[in-house]
């Protein structure tokens, strides 16, 4: 993401695909939870956040720094105004920006992601492809490591081309690891042998499919329908994979 918002809610979702993003819904508040820094803490500050807890409050029970609380509560704040406003051009790109997916546009307006989509393809509020800096801007680099986000106004590249995509399995968990990256990796390798350009999309990286060297283009992003369909759509690739 190109702003701590988006960045944080992509992260989220990458983490757990049962989670919309920064869901003030998942947990209640509970002090004693809000002072333990654990996976779940997040949601409990969340619903904190939602029932009014002011920052400073939060400060103290947490001790986590005060300009991520800002940035936690900028989400919070948001999800308040699209649960008790129609939904508009305006407020769907901020939505998008700081980044709420649509299936987490959906539930907060009751709504449904596939309505979401289509409104906002129809205001044509749609992400753009921009390159990871691995150097942190210490010098000019150009790699094959993309992401999208909203926060942009052109692409990084050109596109489409004539590739095939490959989406890869994402995080480990129990029954489903390394194995399962070995056979994108496979893949990866197969179509190269037979001369095609590839597109990866995974985010995990530890996998060696997510090393620059495996595909032509790799996107560290999110393996959901919406953004599958997003770059697909950017892409146009000849054919899709599902490993």
């Amino acid at each position: 993401g190109r702003n701590f918002e988006e960045a944080f809610q992509k992260a989220l979702r990458m983490a757990d695909e049962n989670v919309n993003g920064f869901d003030p819904y998942i947990k209640k508040v509970n002090e004693n939870e809000l002072q333990e820094p654990t996976d779940k803490r997040m949601f409990v500050l969340a619903a904190a956040l939602r029932e009014n807890y002011a920052v400073e409050k939060l400060y103290e029970l947490t001790k986590i720094d005060r300009w991520f609380l800002e940035k936690f509560k900028n989400i919070i704040d948001y999800y308040k105004i699209l649960e008790c406003t129609a939904i508009n051009y305006d407020i769907l790109k901020k939505a998008k920006q700081i980044g709420f997916s649509d299936k987490q546009i959906a539930a907060a307006i009751k709504s449904t992601e596939l309505a979401v989509r289509k409104l906002r393809e129809e205001y044509n509020i749609t992400p753009f492809v921009k390159k990871i800096d691995t150097v942190a801007a210490e010098w000019p680099a150009s790699t094959n490591y993309l992401y999208i986000t909203y926060n942009g106004s052109t692409h990084d590249l050109d596109v489409p081309g004539e590739f095939i995509m490959v989406l890869g399995s994402g995080v480990y968990r129990i029954g489903s690891s390394v194995e399962f990256d070995w056979c994108a990796v496979g893949c990866l390798r197969e179509l190269k042998k037979q001369g095609k350009k590839t597109i990866m999309i995974n985010y995990n990286p530890e996998t060696v499919s997510t090393d620059y060297d495996m595909s032509n283009r790799l996107y560290f992003e999110e393996i959901s329908f919406e953004v599958v369909m997003d770059i697909y759509k950017i892409e146009q690739p000849e054919g899709i994979i599902l490993c």
